[in-house]
């Protein structure tokens, strides 16, 4: 502020917030800097050329003179420097050399080979950035935080009890664990910079016992991961939420399509599949619940808190997942992402869109392990349908709803048979996806169309008869009496008396083209609602 009269800066960078490079107070705001002794003034510039007064003085000053664009705001550009100004500084540590910034799998594995032990990266909320690879089976408690990606609930609330965390924040050396039964022993310390705390690196005995010198390497990794952790706080969770919303984008279409796909770096002219995967908490939801339908026209449920952006308005939705199907889809997801670059996710509700490049047997391959994976949680089951394969991103769209489809064929073959496969591509059930889309269209008028099948329906739900079901088992083997009797578990001359009753009562005539294909439309939606 040129009010404040005389002050000093030496060094430092100032954010001139509010302060356009246009305006008549820039070049006396850039000389008072330059009195001062700051190293550089950031000021925003509405215009592609900084004015030429201001550059000349810029160019005659000690003070270098740097500009915002519009499009960044103030917290982005403070997050940008700070982290610049961390990467700068010496940490006398070999466990950040050589790194990306911000390349946290990277960090855990040279932090692991430092101190000789199994490591993990969290955040201040005990929640896994990343963790090491490990040459021995993991102990229960880091199978239990990897897989839900955060340390168990429990266990935390014992490190708080047993003053572990007051300890570990208050201390700028290794705080240690002794190995409890099967739990192995641990050090921990926290990374901070001042008096900022950014999250902590927890080492473990891998089989043999932490060597005498993981104590001292892990408080250099400590130093060495602080503008890691910094530039992950700043940029890592918004540049994952960038590229989900280009993947939400390019899922469904639209006008700003090309450049999310350009943003995602995918091809024209390449193939990709997209796989829906989604999970079901089996001890508070029915897993062959019918679930939300992937049709433009039906009003999507509504999005968890957690996810604001429009574009979801796009992505049809199921119900807000429930803690262990998002910790499932958390699992899921790094997985998705840690097969290539390209292989990108976005969420929505309990789904999570995974976005595959290569062909049909690429996905297919990819949802097969995804399921695998599941199948270790427990109270868990997870669908996953691989669409059909689009030759660009312009397809993605149409790979997507049919993807979904696939997804809903799987939930009403589980509602039928639970132990049918929970993955599949969409040329294994195109016949059934069809039918399905079909009485999605064909739903909202049946409502209207009174008739003999709605008739014989409600007299089933009103006294429990099995009028419709002898009828649907008839249907479905195709005019069989003995093969729709074993399916029923009746004797063949039940079922011939219930479906001549049937005709008797309500006028469903099974022997009339006409009326069979009503009736087995008819039944199925039943078959919805029921």
């Amino acid at each position: 502020d040129a009010r404040d009269g005389a002050w000093t800066a030496p060094g430092l960078v100032l954010l001139g917030v509010g302060l356009d490079a246009g305006s008549p107070d820039a070049r006396e705001v850039l000389r008072a800097a330059d009195r001062a002794g700051a190293t550089a003034v950031v000021m925003r510039c509405g215009t592609e050329e900084v004015p030429h007064a201001l550059a000349e003085a810029a160019r005659k000053g000690r003070t270098a003179l740097l500009t915002r664009a519009p499009s960044a705001s103030w917290s982005e550009v403070h997050a940008r420097l700070r982290t610049a100004l961390l990467r700068c500084a010496e940490s006398g540590s070999p466990a950040g050399d050589g790194l990306r910034l911000g390349d946290l799998p990277g960090l855990a594995n040279t932090v692991a080979d430092l101190v000789g032990g199994a490591v993990t990266i969290e955040d201040p909320q005990s929640r896994v950035l990343a963790y090491s690879r490990v040459e021995h089976e993991p102990d229960p408690m880091r199978r239990l935080t990897i897989l839900g990606q955060q340390v168990p609930r429990w266990r935390v609330d014992e490190l708080r009890e047993s003053g572990f965390f007051r300890a570990l924040w208050s201390t700028d050396g290794a705080v240690r664990r002794p190995a409890e039964g099967p739990y192995a022993e641990r050090l921990a310390i926290a990374v901070r910079h001042g008096g900022e705390i950014f999250g902590s690196i927890w080492a473990a005995a891998d089989k043999a016992p932490l060597p005498e010198h993981a104590e001292a390497a892990l408080r250099s990794a400590a130093r060495a991961a602080v503008p890691h952790l910094a530039h992950h706080n700043a940029w890592g969770s918004r540049t994952a939420r960038r590229q989900e919303e280009a993947v939400r984008t390019v899922l469904t279409g639209g006008a700003d399509a090309e450049q999310a796909a350009r943003l995602l770096g995918l091809a024209p002219g390449r193939p990709y599949s997209v796989a829906v995967v989604e999970a079901h908490d089996t001890r508070t939801r029915d897993a062959s619940a019918a679930g939300a339908r992937d049709v433009p026209d039906t009003p999507a449920a509504p999005e968890p808190p957690d996810v604001p952006d429009a574009s979801d308005a796009a992505l049809p939705a199921t119900a807000p997942p429930a803690t262990a199907e998002q910790r499932v889809l958390d699992v899921l997801a790094l997985q998705a992402a840690s097969y290539r670059p390209s292989c990108v996710t976005a969420r929505s509700g309990r789904r999570l869109f995974v976005l595959i490049p290569g062909g049909a047997d690429t996905a297919a391959e990819r949802a097969r392990r995804l399921v695998a994976t599941a199948r270790s949680v427990p109270h868990t089951v997870v669908f996953a349908g691989v669409g059909s394969v689009a030759d660009g991103p312009a397809g993605l769209p149409a790979s997507r709803e049919t993807a979904a489809l696939v997804v809903r064929v799987l939930r009403e073959r589980a509602g039928a048979a639970p132990a049918a496969p929970t993955w599949a591509v969409y040329g294994d059930v195109a016949p059934m996806a069809g039918l399905l889309r079909v009485l999605d269209h064909v739903e909202p008028l049946w409502g209207d169309l009174p008739g003999p099948v709605h008739a014989m329906v409600a007299h089933d739900r009103a006294h429990g008869s099995a009028y419709g079901e002898s009828a649907a088992a008839y249907l479905h083997a195709f005019g069989d009496t003995a093969a729709a009797a074993a399916r029923l578990n009746i004797h063949p001359n039940t079922l011939r008396y219930r479906l001549r009753r049937a005709r008797e009562l309500f006028g469903v005539d099974l022997t009339n083209a006409d009326g069979r294909l009503l009736a087995d439309i008819g039944l199925r939606l039943a078959r919805r609602t029921a």
